[in-house]
């Protein structure tokens, strides 16, 4: 796993966040102000560090129209993409004590820290909720020769298979692409996009051979037929509906898991105050018909933590990826 071991990503990413920080002045107005209560204001930025279209951008303008609902404020979502997240994860950085900025965060958090030199990881930031997660699909276009994930593993080894790679060099689907490759003896030939939906148009147009996608971002195609599922990166299989008949990698004989957990975090050294304020109000927007509309329609696995139950989960996230990438 050579290709996954720690690399330099972008120069001056460090500088970058804190000269950010420094323009946006830091904000501890949060400190236990109007007798310890807290007004995050009335303009509030959800980030997401990725491009339109994909899974975290789906995940952030939900989450932040539900937060709109519950505490009626309004929200401005921005796309930060680039790096496979780190150009928006270093500008998030730079936040530092301002609690009127969230961040839609995913597995690529963890991902970017243990795989390239970034100036942050989970422990920078106040993680603030999981709202679940997700199992990602092998897909292929629909006149493909291939019919199961163990089909693509054979052609692997007998040539070249291209694989759309979003998010990085070092993001989601290199991991799970090399991890696969670890298990089955295997290379794939990587071609990469910055974001999922990205990677969903270049199998569309025959760019290349297979991608990996989360339902919530693909379902569209799946049920038009313009791509079929070869299989979940997951022990057992979905049980929506529309998904339940997929196979999963372990009944194919393919050693690897792998899930994708969604939420949000604050920046690093906002108050208590601060950081119950956005707990407060996504434990309410957990209970709205908002959430389970955005679960339902993307296809989620509900499975909610807050504070500092999500840092407790980030903990032992990473130490499994790490054990599961090794050297």
């Amino acid at each position: 796993m050579a290709a996954l071991r720690k690399t330099a990503l972008v120069a001056g990413l460090g500088a970058a966040a804190l000269t950010l920080g420094a323009c946006a002045g830091v904000d501890t107005s949060g400190s236990g102000g109007n007798g310890g209560g807290f007004d995050p204001g009335d303009r509030l930025t959800m980030i997401v560090p990725m491009g339109a279209g994909g899974g975290s951008d789906l995940s952030g303008r939900s989450i932040a129209a539900g937060l709109e609902e519950v505490t009626g404020k309004s929200f401005s979502v921005e796309n930060q993409d680039g790096g496979g997240g780190a150009i928006g994860y270093a500008n998030f950085l730079g936040l530092q004590g301002k609690a009127d900025s969230l961040l839609a965060t995913e597995t690529a958090l963890i991902n970017l820290a243990l795989t390239q030199d970034v100036p942050f990881s989970w422990e920078s930031f106040t993680p603030i909720m999981k709202v679940g997660q997700d199992s990602t699909i092998m897909v292929v276009p629909s006149d493909a020769q291939y019919a199961t994930c163990t089909d693509v593993v054979e052609a692997a080894k007998a040539g070249d298979v291209r694989v759309a790679v979003s998010g990085g060099a070092t993001g989601n689907d290199a991991i799970q692409f090399g991890l696969i490759e670890k298990d089955q003896g295997v290379t794939f030939q990587r071609v990469p996009y910055e974001s999922g939906g990205e990677a969903i148009a270049a199998a569309l147009g025959g760019h290349v051979d297979v991608a990996l996608t989360n339902p919530g971002e693909v379902i569209g195609q799946l049920e038009s037929g313009d791509l079929k599922p070869l299989c979940v990166i997951a022990e057992e299989r979905y049980e929506y509906e529309e998904l339940a008949d997929i196979p999963t990698t372990v009944e194919q004989g393919i050693d690897v898991t792998f899930s994708q957990y969604r939420g949000i975090i604050a920046p690093g050294g906002i108050s208590d105050e601060a950081k119950q304020y956005w707990v407060d109000a996504s434990k309410e927007y957990v209970e709205t018909d908002s959430f389970e509309e955005y679960m339902s329609t993307n296809y989620m696995q509900v499975d909610p933590l807050f504070g500092d139950e999500f840092s407790a989960y980030l903990k032992d996230y990473e130490a499994d990826l790490k054990a599961g990438l090794g050297d």
